[in-house]
Order: structure tokens, then C-alpha cells, then sequence
């Protein structure tokens, strides 16, 4: 059985790696670095590591002016503080001068669990999608966050990185090869292609195995940056298939349901598109796992809307 680890414990982990590669890379918390594991930087560069307590927005101001003296900040919140309470001095000191800020929103999605509706963010990709000059990935298991925080150090401009508190299966060795902008195919399947990113890559690999028994083929495709989208390896992978399903643990308004949407209705000849996600609403208090199941976001639930989709309808 694979090892299970938490995005947000290899994302700690990457950061001290990438700190000891480049002296540049400074690190700012909001109060939160046991649960985004900056800790592990703080302990290691303590002159590198700034604690601006709750203040959210001051936090990402003092980032702006780091990145604008020619440091790399990586930037630390939960994922909707970081995106919701700081949008606007994102947009208008970092996205705006595309200032090269990594903003790492950690707890993210359903499967921050019990804290509720408050602390989950089934919003925040779409906030950071919608601005310009800005780079969204959510990686899908430890290796790929690992790579992932390495990559968008050299990335030119400013990111937002997703990372989340839910164990996943190591899905990725050292030979994977993480791209900012670049999906990977996982699968092949001629019938339907599951789209995912973050924690329902798993998911979706899980949904694929169930379909295949049912004679269902089904191609994976692992979309770990949502903005800039591969438009040529979704047209590729959605062209030819009777269905194309997106799947994400965020609002399926505005996230890699509508990025996925946008760019198969500009393209001709595409299939069918099915969104799974959280459907308009808030979250609520659960466990991680009691929550997608209720909405509908594990292999098993997955499986069964696909195969009801392709069903003949009367």
C-alpha cells in the first residue's frame, strides 16, 4: 500500500530543501506555521523566517516590498485567509506589478474538515485564476508538491501554490517530472477522460480502476496547474471520447470545471463536459472523508456518475 502524506507536510519539507539551495527564498507566516509547516524553515533560517502575526493583509503587503528589493517571498496562510482576506492587496501589489511572490494556501478545500465552512476554501483557485500575470498549481501527492515548490521558485512572476492537510497515496517517485503549465496523462481509456488536480488525482485513479471493470475505458489525466491551462493536452485527451469529467475538491464556479469549460467550447468537435465538485455551496463541519462523500467525490461516487452519464437517455 502507498505511503499517505499530507501536501502540506512535503510543501514544509520542499521549502527548507529550497532554502539551503537558494539564500534568496525568505518565508512569512501568519501565526500558522505549525499547521503550514513553515516551522521547519523557521528552525533552519531563523533570520530568513518572518511571523506577522494575524494580519493576513500586512503580511502579503511586506511580501510585495521583499519581492520588489529582489528577495523570493513564499508567503503562508490558509488558503482562504490568504485569498479571500488579502485579494485586494494581492491584486494590486503583486499580481499587478507581477511581482515574483509565492503564495502557499495550505488547508485548503473540503478536506480541511472540521473547522467548517469558515476555514475551507472552495473559492480560492477561482479568486487567483481570475487575476493576471497570476500562475495557480495544486499538486497531487508529496513528490509532485516537492517538485512543485522547487519550480515556482524560478518561476518570473507570482503563484499561488495549493496545499492541503488530507494524507493522499504517494502516486509519484523521483522520476516524475513536474512542469508549471504542463497536465500529465496517467492513463488511457477510450470511452472518457477524467480530468483532476489535488487531492482527487487519487480519486479519479481510484474512479478509473472501477469504470474499467465495468468494460468503461478511462483515461486520467492529472491537471496540476490550472492557470496557464495545457490546452493542447486536454483538446488531445478530450478529443475523440464520449464524455470529458472534471473533478476538483473546490467550487466546480469558476475553478478547473469552468477552466476546462472555457477552452473545450472554443474548440470544435469536443465532448460532453461533466463537472464534478462542490455544486454553489459552503462547506460545513465533517471529517475529510464524511464530506466528500456527501459530495460525491470519492472513487466509488465518481465512478457511478460517469457510467450514469454515458447510460442512453430516454
Amino acid at each position: 500500500m502507498a505511503e499517505m502524506i499530507e501536501t502540506r507536510f512535503a510543501y514544509g519539507d520542499a521549502l527548507v530543501e529550497l532554502g539551503r539551495r537558494r539564500p534568496d527564498v525568505v518565508a512569512l507566516d501568519a501565526d500558522l506555521y505549525k499547521s503550514t509547516r513553515t516551522i521547519g524553515f523557521r528552525d533552519a533560517f531563523p533570520t530568513r523566517w518572518f511571523n506577522l502575526g494575524i494580519a493576513e493583509a500586512d503580511m502579503v503587503s511586506t511580501a510585495a516590498g521583499m519581492a520588489a528589493s529582489g528577495l523570493i517571498p513564499f508567503c503562508n496562510s490558509f488558503a482562504i485567509f490568504l485569498t479571500g482576506v488579502c485579494y485586494m492587496p494581492i491584486r494590486t501589489q503583486i499580481a499587478y506589478p507581477a511581482l515574483p511572490v509565492k503564495l502557499v494556501g495550505s488547508s485548503a478545500g473540503l478536506t480541511q474538515g472540521p473547522d467548517g465552512a469558515s476555514h475551507q476554501s472552495l473559492e480560492d483557485i477561482s479568486m487567483m485564476r481570475g487575476l493576471p500575470n497570476m500562475t495557480v498549481v495544486v499538486p497531487a501527492d508529496a513528490e509532485e508538491t516537492r517538485q512543485a515548490t522547487l519550480a515556482i521558485a524560478d518561476w518570473p512572476g507570482p503563484v499561488y501554490l495549493r496545499v492541503g492537510r488530507y494524507p493522499v497515496p504517494c502516486l509519484f517517485d523521483s522520476s516524475y517530472r513536474f512542469e508549471v503549465g504542463k497536465a500529465t496523462l496517467l492513463a488511457e481509456g477510450a470511452d472518457v477522460t477524467l480530468f483532476a488536480t489535488g487531492h482527487m488525482l487519487c480519486k479519479a485513479l481510484d474512479a478509473a480502476g472501477i469504470l474499467r471493470r465495468q468494460g468503461i475505458g478511462a483515461s486520467v489525466v492529472n491537471v496540476s496547474t490550472s492557470k496557464p491551462l495545457d490546452a493542447e493536452t486536454i483538446r488531445r485527451c478530450a478529443g475523440g471520447r464520449r464524455l470529458a469529467v472534471t473533478i476538483e475538491e473546490h467550487s466546480i464556479i469558476g475553478g478547473l470545471g469552468s477552466a476546462v469549460a472555457e477552452l473545450l467550447a472554443e474548440a470544435a468537435s469536443m465532448p460532453r463536459l461533466l463537472r464534478l465538485g462542490v455544486r454553489d455551496h459552503f462547506g460545513e463541519s465533517g471529517l475529510a472523508d464524511e464530506l466528500l462523500e456527501k459530495h460525491r467525490l470519492t472513487g466509488k461516487a465518481i465512478a457511478e456518475d460517469v457510467a450514469a452519464e454515458l447510460r442512453p437517455k430516454r
